[in-house]
C-alpha cells in the first residue's frame, strides 16, 4: 500500500552543512495491521539493546539520538555530531566501518526483520531519495496481484513518483519528488561531505560481507533481502537508483567472490583432512565431525554461488549495456576484477565475451574500463593461456584503438599489446607491430612512453645476447649493448618521414636508459676503423648514430622532454635532480677526452651533418670539470680541433656552432677563462689580419683581381661576420675597411656580390656593438668621444645601404634593404627612448625621400604578380622566393609599427590587402592592428587614404563611364568590408574615427563638379557606394548627423534625380538611415530606375506641392532677403504626426533664433573644432551666412562628431 508522505523539505544534498530528510518507514504484519515503525521508535529500541560497553560509549554510535533530535539539532560543517543512521555514518566517514557493521550485526541477530528494514532505508538513502519507503507483508506468494502491483508509475494528484517492487518477505513501495531523477545524487555530488562517500560506501558493503562471512550471509534471509531489493532498483527507471543499486551489487559480488574463495580453502582443508581420516578403516568420530564440516561448507558454496548467479543474471547482464556510462563502466571494471581475482569460474569466453563487446562502446570511460580490466588480465602468463580465443577474435579492435580520439584510451590500448608481446606467443605481427612504432615520434607524452615500452619489448628483450658464457660480465654487457645500438640505429633509419632522434629518446628513456646512457659504446662504433671484424657503420648510420646520441646527451643534461612534449612545469624532485647532475657529469668527462677524437676523424666528411652535431655537445658540458679535474690539456686539444675546424670550413651551420661553442667555453665566471679568451683573440688576429691583407690587395689591383682571390676574401670575410654575430671584435675596427670594400663596388662596380652582403652585414654587426657598449655606460669623456663617432658611422653606413637599394643584384638589394630597416628600426624615437637616456641623440628619422624610397621597394620587389614568377622554378624554391618577399614587407611594417616612418605611407600597403591576402594577409592585418592601437583617427584616415588611391586608379583606367559591377569596383567594395570589419563591434571606441570617415568620404566625392554640366553626378559619385559598407560601424546618432552633413552637399536637384547614375548617393542615404527613419525618405531602387512616363508625372507633381508647402513653412520667421535651402529631408513622404510634430518643433526654432541643437535623444562628446564655410562639389554658389537654421543645427551636430577644417 502507498502510505500518504508527508513531503520532506526540498532542501537539496548539495548544501553539506544542512542534515538529510530522514524518509519514514512502515511495517506491515500478517494481519495487515500497519504498524509504522519510524526512526524514533527504531532507534528507541536499539538503546534498550544497546550494551554499556565502554570502548563503544567513546566512539560515534549509528544508534545515538531520536529523529526528533536529529533534525532539530545544528549540525556544524566540522563535525561533533553524533551519527545516528547508516547513511550518515558513511556520509561522514570519521567512524571505522568495522566496529559500524559489528553493531549492526549484533541488532540483526536480535530483531532481523527492523534491522533489516534499517539496511533498506539506507540503500534508499544512497540514492537520494527524499520521499517516504512504505512496507507490507504479503500474504501469499502465489498471488496473481503480486506481479500486477510491480509498477513504477507518477501520481497526477499528489505529483509524487512512486515505485511498488517485492523484496522478500515484503512488498516496498518507494515515494518521491520528481526531482529525484535530476542527476543529484551522492554519487554525483561534489564537495567535502561526498567526495569520499562513493569510497566509504563501497568499504561498508565490503566489510559488512566479510564479518558476515560465517554467519548471517547464509541464513537464506539478509542476502536474499539485499539482492532482491537491488534487483528492483537497477530496474527503475531513476537513474540514481539503477546508478547506486548497480555499484552496491557489483561490490556485493565481488565480496562474495572472496568468501566463495574463502570456503574453497576451508573445504580443501577439511578434505584433506577426510582423506587423512578415512585411511584408518575403523570408525572415527573426527572423521565423521570432518565430514558434517564437509557438508556444511559444500552448501555454503553453493548458497554462494546460488547469490553470485542471482546478481550476475539480475543485474550485470542488464546493467552492462545500460544507457547511462558510468553504469557500464561499473560493471565492466567489477567483471575484470572477478576475472582476475577467480580466474577458475569467470575467465571463460562466457563471461570475457561482455568485455570484448564492450570495446566498441561510444564513451570513452567504459572504453577505458575494458582495457584497465585486460591490463590485469593479461599480466599473467597462465591467465593469457585461457584467452586464446579472446585474443583472436578481439586483437584487431585493440590496435585499432590504438587511434582512439582520447589519448588515455590509446595509452591503456598499446600498454593491452606490449602485455600480449610479452605473454603470448606470435600473436602480434610483424605489420601489427609497425603500426604501434610510429606512436614513439607522438607529440603526446604518456602514448609516446607507452609506444617506447613497447618498442623496448620488440627489439631489445626478444633478442638473446649472442656471446659464450666464459666472457667477462663487463665485456658481455658490452657486446649487448653495441648489438642493441646497432638495432635502434637501423630502426631510426627506416624511420622516414617522421624520424626525429629527439622524440624517440625521450620515448624510450624511460624504459632503455641504460642503452642511451652507454655513451662509451656509442662513441667506439663512431671511432672504430674499418679494418674491425664486425661489419662497420656506414655513412648514414654513423649519422643517424651521432643524431641519437646528441638527444641522449641534451635529455641527460637538461633533464626535460623535447620541445612539444611539456606536460606544463614539472617540479623538479631531489631525486630526479641528482640524477640529472650525475648524468651530465658522466657525459662531460667521457666526452671531454673522446670528442677532440671526433671531431678529428669527421671534419674531413663532405657530409657536415655529423659535425655540426659534434660542434654542439659542448654546451651541454659542465664546464667546471676542466679545472676540478685537471684536464685543461684536453680543453687546449678541442680548442685547437674547432680552430683548424674554422680554418678549413666555410659552411654558415658549422662556423654558427663554432662560434657557439667558443662563446659556451669562454664564460667569464669559469677558471678557464683566460686560455679561452686567449685561443680566440688568436684566431680572431689571424682572420683579421688575412682580411686586411687582402683588402690591400684588392684596392691595389682593381680589376684584376681573380676568382681565387675573391674566394679567400669571401671566406675570410665571411668567417669574420659570424663570429662577429656572436663576438665583439670592434677593437680590430673593421667597420672603416668594410666601408672602403662597399665604396669600391659603388664607384667601380667590381666587388662581387657574395663579399657585398659579408661585408653589410659585418658593418651591421659592428655598429650594433658598438651602441650596446655606449648603453653600458662608461666614463663621461670616452662616452662623448664613443657617441660622435658612433653617430657618424651610423649615419655613414645607412647612406651606404640606401645606395644600395638600386644594385644591380636583387641579393644585394635585399640585403640592403633589412639592414637598413633594421638600423631605422634600432636608432628610431620609439626604441632609444625606452632605453638609456644616454643613447637617445642617436635616434634617427628617416626624411621623406629615404621613406619614399623604402615604399618603392618594397611596391617592387614584394607585391608581385604570380604570373611574373618564373615558370620553370619549382615549388620549394617558389617557397622560398615567397619567404624572403614576406621578410622584406615585415621588415618596413615594424618601421611603420614603431611610427619611423609616417603613417600615410602605409595606405600604399593597406590598398594590397585583398590583391595579395593569401600571401601577405597575415602581415597586413597585423600592421592595422598595431597602426590602430597607436592612433585610431590616423589609421582610419590611412584605410580611407587607400580606398581613394584604388577609385582614383579605376577612374583613370575606366574614364567617366564607371562600371559599377566591374570586378575591380567590386573588389574595392570587399576591401572596405574587409577594413570595416576590422573595426570590432564596439562602436564607442571607434565613433570618432568612423565620423572622420564618412566625412571625408563624403567630401572626396562631391570635391570635383561634373565638366558636362550641373545636372550630371560629380565624377566621384560613385565612391559613396564604397563608403556605404562603413555604415553599419555608425551609431544612430552619428547616421543622422553624418545624414545631415551629407544634405549639405546635395543640392535639390540631386535630390531629385533618380536615375542609375546616382544609385551611390540613393544606398549612401538610405544606409545612413535606421529603421525609425526608414518611412520618411523617399529613394528610388535599382529595380526602379528605369521608370514609366506616368510615374515621373506624378511624382514631379506631388514634389512641387511639397515644395510650395516647405517653403511657405520655411520662410514663416525669416527676413525677406534670406535665401533659403530646402533640406531634402524635407521631401520625404512622412506620416501625419510626425509632420506636425516636425513643423512644430522648426516653427518653434525659427521663431526663438537659437543656434545650438542637440542630437536626436543622445548627445555626444565634442571633439573638434568649428565649421567655418563649405562650397558644392558641383556648384559655384557659394553658401550664404543666413542661411536656414536647419542647415547651422546639422553642422554644429557634425562638429561634434568630426573635425571639418583639420582633416
Amino acid at each position: 500500500m502507498i502510505a500518504a508522505p508527508e513531503l520532506p523539505s526540498r532542501i537539496p544534498f548539495q548544501k553539506e552543512n544542512e542534515g538529510h530528510s530522514e524518509p519514514d518507514n512502515d511495517l506491515e504484519n500478517r494481519d495487515s495491521k500497519h504498524q509504522r515503525r519510524g526512526s524514533e521508535s527504531t532507534t528507541s529500541s536499539r538503546k534498550k539493546r544497546r550494551r554499556g560497553q565502554s570502548e563503544k560509549g567513546r566512539r560515534p554510535s549509528v544508534l545515538a539520538c531520536s529523529r526528533q533530535n536529529r533534525t532539530n539539532e545544528q549540525r556544524p560543517r566540522d563535525g561533533g555530531v553524533e551519527a545516528v543512521t547508516l547513511f550518515e555514518v558513511v556520509r561522514m566517514g570519521k567512524s571505522a566501518m568495522q566496529s559500524v557493521v559489528d553493531d549492526w550485526i549484533e541488532e540483526y541477530k536480535q530483531d532481523r526483520d527492523t534491522t533489516l528494514l534499517d539496511l533498506i532505508i539506507f540503500f534508499i538513502q544512497c540514492s537520494g531519495c527524499r520521499g517516504m519507503v512504505t512496507a507490507e507483508v504479503f500474504q501469499n506468494m502465489h498471488n496473481p496481484d503480486i506481479r500486477r502491483k510491480m509498477t513504477e508509475e507518477f501520481d497526477e494528484e499528489t505529483g509524487l513518483q512512486y515505485k511498488k517492487f517485492m523484496v522478500y518477505p515484503w512488498i516496498l513501495t518507494v515515494t518521491w519528488p520528481l526531482d529525484l531523477d535530476s542527476g543529484d545524487y551522492p554519487l554525483t555530488m561534489s564537495g567535502p561531505y561526498w567526495k569520499k562517500f562513493k569510497s566509504n560506501f563501497c568499504e561498508f558493503l565490503s566489510v559488512l560481507i566479510q564479518h558476515c562471512q560465517y554467519t548471517v550471509v547464509h541464513d537464506e534471509y539478509l542476502m536474499d533481502t539485499v539482492i532482491s531489493l537491488l534487483i528492483g532498483l537497477s530496474d527503475s527507471q531513476v537513474r540514481a537508483f539503477r546508478h547506486t543499486s548497480t555499484l552496491a551489487a557489483m561490490k556485493l559480488l565481488t565480496a562474495l567472490i572472496n568468501v566463495s574463495l574463502s570456503l574453497r580453502v576451508q573445504l580443501h582443508n577439511t578434505q584433506r583432512q577426510c582423506d587423512v581420516e578415512m585411511i584408518d578403516q575403523r570408525p572415527n568420530r573426527r572423521l565423521e565431525t570432518f565430514l558434517q564440516k564437509r557438508k556444511e561448507l559444500m552448501e555454503k558454496q553453493d548458497n554462494i554461488e546460488n547469490l553470485m548467479n542471482a546478481i550476475f543474471k539480475g543485474i550485470f547482464i542488464h546493467r552492462y549495456r545500460d544507457a547511462l556510462p558510468e553504469i557500464r563502466a561499473i560493471c565492466i571494471e567489477e567483471i575484470g576484477v572477478w576475472m582476475k581475482t577467480c580466474s577458475d569460474r569467470f575467465l571463460t569466453d562466457s563471461y570475457l565475451k561482455y568485455i570484448g563487446w564492450t570495446l566498441h562502446d561510444k564513451q570513452s570511460d567504459v572504453r577505458l574500463k575494458c582495457l584497465i580490466g585486460l591490463l590485469g588480465l593479461y599480466s599473467d602468463k597462465e591467465r593469457c593461456s585461457k584467452m586464446e580465443l579472446f585474443t583472436c577474435r578481439f586483437k584487431d579492435r585493440i590496435i585499432s584503438m590504438t587511434l582512439d580520439k582520447e589519448s588515455e584510451v590509446a595509452v591503456q590500448a598499446i600498454k593491452v599489446l606490449t602485455l600480449m608481446l610479452q605473454n603470448c606467443e606470435e600473436v602480434l605481427t610483424s605489420a601489427d607491430c609497425e603500426h604501434l612504432y610510429h606512436f614513439v615520434y607522438s607529440a603526446h607524452r604518456p602514448m609516446a612512453l607507452a609506444a617506447g615500452e613497447f618498442l623496448h619489448r620488440k627489439l631489445f628483450c626478444s633478442q638473446e645476447p649472442e656471446v659464450q658464457d666464459e666472457m667477462p660480465g663487463r665485456k658481455e654487457k658490452a657486446i649487448r649493448n653495441i648489438n642493441h645500438i646497432r638495432t635502434l640505429v637501423n630502426f631510426y633509419q627506416e624511420s622516414e618521414g617522421c624520424a626525429h632522434s629527439a622524440y624517440l629518446v625521450d620515448s624510450l628513456w624511460d624504459c632503455s636508459a641504460f642503452l642511451l646512457k652507454d655513451w662509451e659504446s656509442m662513441t667506439a662504433l663512431l671511432l672504430e676503423g674499418d679494418d674491425q671484424e664486425e661489419e662497420a657503420l656506414t655513412n648514414l648510420q654513423k649519422k643517424a648514430l651521432v643524431e641519437i646520441m646528441l638527444s641522449t646527451i641534451r635529455q641527460a643534461a637538461e633533464g626535460h622532454p623535447p620541445g612539444g612534449r611539456c606536460l606544463g612545469k614539472k617540479i623538479q624532485m631531489a631525486k630526479e635532480r641528482k640524477t640529472q647532475i650525475d648524468d651530465r657529469a658522466k657525459l662531460t668527462e667521457h666526452f671531454i677526452v673522446v670528442l677532440p677524437q671526433l671531431l678529428a676523424k669527421y671534419s674531413a666528411d663532405e657530409d657536415k651533418v655529423i659535425e655540426v652535431s659534434l660542434l654542439q655537445i659542448p654546451q651541454y658540458f659542465d664546464l667546471e670539470v676542466y679545472s676540478t679535474a685537471q684536464l685543461e690539456k684536453h680543453l687546449d686539444t678541442l680548442l685547437k680541433q674547432i680552430k683548424e675546424i674554422v680554418e678549413q670550413q666555410t659552411g654558415s651551420e658549422v662556423l654558427e656552432f663554432c662560434s657557439k661553442a667558443y662563446l659556451v667555453l669562454s664564460n667569464e665566471e669559469l677558471a678557464t677563462h683566460g686560455r679561452v679568451d686567449f685561443a680566440k683573440s688568436q684566431l680572431f688576429d689571424q682572420l683579421v689580419g688575412k682580411f686586411k691583407e687582402l683588402l690591400k690587395d684588392f684596392i691595389h689591383k682593381g680589376d684584376r683581381f681573380d676568382d681565387e682571390e675573391s674566394y679567400q676574401m669571401w671566406s675570410t670575410l665571411k668567417r669574420i661576420t659570424t663570429f662577429h654575430n656572436a663576438h665583439d671584435i670592434t677593437r680590430w675596427n673593421l667597420l672603416n675597411s668594410t666601408c672602403k670594400l662597399l665604396k669600391s663596388e659603388l664607384e667601380n662596380g667590381n666587388v662581387p656580390e657574395q663579399i657585398i652582403i659579408q661585408a653589410i652585414q659585418c658593418s651591421y654587426y659592428h655598429i650594433m656593438w658598438q651602441l650596446s657598449k655606449v648603453s653600458e655606460g662608461v666614463s663621461s669623456k670616452v662616452q662623448y668621444s664613443m657617441q660622435v663617432s658612433l653617430r657618424k658611422q651610423m649615419r655613414g653606413f645607412c647612406h651606404i645601404c640606401r645606395q644600395y637599394l638600386t644594385n644591380v643584384s636583387s641579393t644585394v638589394k635585399e640585403q640592403a634593404f633589412i639592414i637598413l630597416c633594421d638600423l631605422l628600426l634600432v636608432f628610431s624615437h620609439e626604441v632609444l627612448s625606452s632605453g638609456r637616456e644616454e643613447i637617445e641623440p642617436f635616434s634617427y628619422v628617416p626624411d621623406s625621400s629615404l621613406q619614399s624610397e623604402l615604399l618603392t621597394f618594397v611596391l617592387d620587389h614584394v607585391f608581385i604578380a604570380r604570373d611574373n614568377e618564373s615558370i620553370d622554378k619549382d615549388e620549394e624554391c617558389k617557397v622560398g622566393a615567397l619567404h624572403k618577399r614576406r621578410n622584406l614587407l615585415a621588415a618596413f611594417c615594424k618601421l611603420i609599427v614603431f611610427s619611423v616612418v609616417e603613417m600615410d605611407i602605409a595606405a600604399d600597403i593597406f590598398k594590397q590587402y585583398i590583391k595579395y591576402y593569401i600571401d601577405y594577409g597575415d602581415i597586413i592585418k597585423e600592421t592595422l592592428s598595431r597602426t590602430r592601437q597607436i592612433d585610431k583617427i590616423q589609421c582610419t584616415k590611412t584605410l580611407i587614404q587607400s580606398l581613394k588611391q584604388l577609385f582614383n586608379e579605376l577612374l583613370q583606367g575606366q574614364g567617366s563611364n564607371l562600371d559599377r559591377w566591374s570586378q575591380p569596383f567590386t573588389s574595392i567594395k570587399d576591401l572596405a568590408r574587409r577594413f570595416s570589419l576590422t573595426f570590432g563591434l564596439d562602436q564607442l571606441k571607434t565613433r570618432e574615427a568612423m565620423a572622420m570617415l564618412h566625412k571625408n568620404g563624403i567630401e572626396f566625392a562631391f570635391r570635383d563638379a561634373n565638366k558636362k554640366g550641373k545636372n550630371q553626378p560629380p565624377p566621384n559619385v560613385a565612391f559613396l557606394d564604397i563608403l556605404s559598407e562603413f555604415s553599419p560601424k555608425l551609431l544612430k546618432t552619428d547616421k543622422r548627423t553624418v545624414y545631415n552633413y551629407l544634405e549639405r552637399f546635395v543640392t535639390d536637384q540631386m535630390a531629385a534625380e533618380s536615375g542609375e547614375e546616382w544609385l551611390p548617393l540613393i544606398s549612401y542615404r538610405r544606409s545612413l538611415l535606421d529603421s525609425r527613419d526608414d518611412d520618411t525618405i523617399s529613394t528610388s531602387s535599382s529595380d526602379r530606375s528605369a521608370l514609366s512616363p506616368v510615374y515621373h508625372q506624378s511624382k514631379s507633381t506631388s514634389l512641387k506641392r511639397r515644395l510650395q508647402t516647405e517653403d511657405s513653412i520655411s520662410n514663416a520667421g525669416l527676413n525677406e532677403g534670406q535665401s533659403v535651402k530646402i533640406s531634402p529631408c524635407f521631401l520625404m513622404p512622412q506620416l501625419t504626426s510626425m509632420v506636425l510634430r516636425e513643423n512644430e518643433k522648426r516653427a518653434t526654432r525659427r521663431e526663438s533664433q537659437t543656434k545650438e541643437h542637440p542630437l536626436e535623444k543622445d548627445g555626444t562628446q565634442s571633439l573638434y573644432s568649428e565649421y567655418e564655410t563649405t562650397t558644392m562639389g558641383n556648384t559655384d554658389r557659394p553658401v550664404e551666412e543666413d542661411t536656414a537654421k536647419s542647415t547651422e543645427v546639422d553642422r554644429d551636430d557634425l562638429n561634434e562628431i568630426v573635425d571639418i577644417d583639420n582633416d
